[in-house]
């Protein structure tokens, strides 16, 4: 067991969202994902998430990161003594884009995870997000995108329209993101989605892959 980690039960952050929905997230990360792996997961917050995947998903390796120093201590408080749990670390993804330094990583990802991240900050953060997914994932990796989309042929919800106006009134940079702008900008950096999957409370989980490579007919 980690002691360092384990030892700052106080400084646990909790999210009464998170805990609602990580079993439901959790059923379908078992269904995408292959047995084992290495896994990025982006704006942890509470760390509540990256805690219970850990559990549940015995031959997968979780690494924890979030731009808060508040929320790096909550992380590492809710995974001591999980031994498949890394360290938080730090990763502002608007950072990473401007300077490729901050965002190296100790290895290349199966798996990249963020969760409520894009409607919570600025749009930039979408083409960064995308950017630093195509440089870390593995050739076969999978980008897993979880939160609430507005969708051209899908009608709102009338709670994730109250919704994005409340993060509008918060802060004029943030809001629903609209489905298809951030497939664009996914298609920009060579992924596309693989699966579009419904959530409870209006939610989606995306799943998105490398594009195949193009061939070109022999003339």
């Amino acid at each position: 067991m980690n002691s360092h980690r384990s030892s700052q039960p106080n400084v646990r952050l909790h999210s009464p969202a998170a805990e609602r929905n990580q079993a439901q997230i959790l059923a379908e990360l078992r269904r995408v994902l292959p047995r084992k792996g290495l896994a990025l997961e982006i704006a942890s917050g509470t760390g509540q998430h990256a805690a219970h995947f850990a559990v549940g998903l015995h031959g997968w390796h979780w690494q924890p990161t979030d731009a808060e120093p508040q929320a790096l201590a909550s992380i590492d408080a809710w995974c001591g003594g999980l031994t498949n749990v890394r360290p938080a670390l730090h990763l502002d993804v608007l950072a990473a884009a401007r300077d490729a330094s901050q965002g190296n990583m100790p290895a290349p990802f199966d798996a990249i995870y963020c969760a409520n991240m894009l409607h919570i900050s600025p749009w930039d953060t979408c083409a960064a997000l995308m950017r630093l997914a195509a440089q870390h994932l593995t050739a076969s990796g999978v980008l897993l995108l979880y939160g609430p989309y507005l969708e051209d042929t899908v009608p709102t919800a009338p709670s994730n329209l109250a919704f994005d106006a409340d993060l509008r009134a918060r802060d004029a940079a943030w809001g629903l993101r609209r489905l298809a702008d951030v497939l664009q900008q996914a298609q920009a950096v060579g992924l596309q989605i693989r699966e579009r999957v419904p959530m409870p409370a209006n939610n989606l989980l995306l799943v998105l892959e490398r594009a195949a490579p193009s061939v070109e007919k022999a003339t």
